[in-house]
């Protein structure tokens, strides 16, 4: 029997793709929210569990007596700690031994990846660092926004589940060790990392723009010293500015603002506050920050 702790999107597509005859071998899906995100899809979770009749509980409700009864922890998009009583693979949208930690998936799509993937790994006391038991692979184009990605991701994270069950139903998972020598870490964020930094390249920051976006909250700028999020730009070819300033309004357009950065231009469309309302500035000289 197994246990599934699911998340999010990811969590939800792979739930809903698990071939009908593993059912009868789960034991629970536990459930967990995030308020950090515009939509945890926990009652999407909760919805499909009920449809295919599989118990289920919240992250805070979840009986220890019945987690105890599966033979394998499995965890899908998990942001806690769970215990190591029962054997636990960890599904982590990355290409291990590459960008261990958090938000993986934001950290390489702001670097301009040209691969993003997932991995299924032996959950040990050091995050991310377990035998990888099996790994997806492809490539993206950019532009590509985050939602897009997770898209993308989820159908592999569906794909992945199903062959991972299906191994350890017939014992014949096997465990690579990761390089350690290839490892790299991504560190957590709050929201001091939603803020754009205008002395980065236009690119850059356009790249950071579509990665924060939905479900996340957006990238933040300040405008006359009020908070706005940013949620789609356009990389503009640059010009000669004598006295570059980068965070300065070049120029004012019918259809939006160009903001000078560190190299580049970024044009902006519209801004929205912080109750996601489309907000427009009324006059020219804007030092963003």
């Amino acid at each position: 029997m197994i246990n599934l702790f699911v998340l999010g999107k990811k969590g939800l597509d792979a739930l809903a793709r698990i071939d009908a005859e593993l059912h009868a071998h789960i034991n629970a899906i536990i459930i967990g929210k995030d308020s950090a995100v515009q939509n945890d899809y926990a009652s999407d979770i909760e919805a499909l569990a009920l449809k295919n009749k599989l118990r289920f509980y919240y992250r805070t409700d979840a009986d220890a007596t019945v987690l105890a009864q599966a033979k394998l922890n499995v965890a899908i998009g998990w942001r806690w700690l769970i215990s190591q009583d029962i054997p636990l693979i960890v599904f982590h949208d990355s290409i291990l031994p590459k960008y261990r930690g958090f938000n993986p998936l934001v950290s390489a799509l702001i670097n301009g990846d040209a691969q993003i993937g997932v991995t299924a790994l032996v959950g040990t006391d050091e995050f991310d660092q377990g035998d990888v038991v099996g790994q997806r692979i492809i490539s993206i184009d950019y532009p590509i926004k985050i939602e897009q990605a997770i898209d993308l991701i989820s159908n592999e994270y569906a794909l992945l589940l199903n062959e991972v069950l299906q191994q350890f139903m017939a014992d014949t998972l096997t465990r690579t060790p990761q390089d350690e020598s290839q490892a790299t870490f991504s560190l957590w964020r709050d929201a001091d990392d939603y803020r754009i930094d205008w002395q980065q390249d236009s690119a850059l920051i356009k790249r950071t723009i579509d990665a924060l976006g939905f479900p996340y909250q957006g990238a933040s700028t300040l405008m006359d010293g009020v908070e706005v999020r940013i949620f789609d730009a356009e990389t503009i070819p640059d010009v000669t500015i004598v006295n570059r300033c980068a965070g300065k309004v070049l120029f004012k357009h019918n259809d939006g603002y160009v903001i000078v950065c560190g190299s580049g231009l970024l044009k902006v469309k519209t801004f929205y506050n912080q109750q996601g309302e489309p907000i427009q500035p009324n006059k020219f000289r804007i030092r963003f920050q």
